[in-house]
């Protein structure tokens, strides 16, 4: 078991950074792929970003390719999603995740067992 809690979101305008933090308690977080979500009102939610157990292996979403960064520091428990260059079409709930099961990493939300409650990020024009 793993728990997630969020944390960083906020308001900033485009072009601008900003950093979200996943701490993890329970089983270490070496045990398990993570990953970033989102999701924003009236919308499915959405794959952001993912780091094997490692965190030599990474994923990204088309739409945040060159622009979000995840990382992970397993002594700490923690992940990162470092983001620049923020959108307008950033805004959302920003949601982390963790895989035990799974063998590599992957897109798909169902596949991840366990959730944190999210961070809004707003970003404006």
């Amino acid at each position: 078991q793993v728990q997630l809690v969020e944390s960083g979101g906020g308001l900033v305008q485009a072009g601008g950074s900003l950093r979200l933090s996943c701490a993890a308690s329970g089983r270490t977080v070496s045990s398990y792929h993570m990953a970033w979500f989102r999701q924003a009102p009236g919308k499915e939610r959405e794959f952001v970003a993912a780091a094997n157990r490692n965190g030599d292996g990474r994923l990204y979403a088309d739409s945040v390719k060159g622009r979000f960064t995840i990382s992970r520091d397993n002594a700490k428990n923690t992940v990162f999603l470092q983001m620049n260059s923020l959108k307008p079409e950033d805004t959302a709930v920003y949601l982390c995740a963790a895989a035990a099961r799974l063998g590599r990493i992957t897109v798909h939300s169902n596949e991840y067992a366990y959730w944190g409650r999210g961070t809004q990020v707003t970003v404006s024009s």
